[in-house]
């Protein structure tokens, strides 16, 4: 039994705090309107910046990198949710994406 659970992008409410652990290119062109960007590899330097008592939405491209995360956050005491099918299924089910690039938001 795991001390996390995973949800999909629809059931992501609406202001939740989303991490998004993708790598900064994939960030630049597109994430998720308001979320925290950690790169999965900087998440244990970077722990302190995560507020332990918010319930975080954690997110990739397709799930992988966001589940070890979730798993690696949860066993360091936190509230972690995996968001199944990440990114790619939130452009897909239309969820509002923005860019630091100023292109059209994309999902890499």
């Amino acid at each position: 039994m795991s001390d996390f659970e995973t949800v999909s992008v629809t059931a992501v409410p609406e202001g939740a705090a989303v991490l998004d652990v993708r790598e900064d290119y994939e960030w630049v062109a597109g994430h998720a309107e308001g979320a925290r960007h950690i790169p999965l590899d900087q998440l244990p330097e970077r722990l302190g910046e995560l507020d332990p008592d918010q319930d975080l939405f954690v997110i990739c491209r397709t799930g992988g990198r966001s589940l070890r995360a979730t798993q690696w956050l949860a066993g360091q005491g936190y509230s972690a949710t995996n968001v199944a099918g990440g990114m790619d299924q939130w452009l897909e089910v239309g969820k509002p994406l923005v860019s630091d690039n100023g292109l059209k938001p994309l999902v890499l």
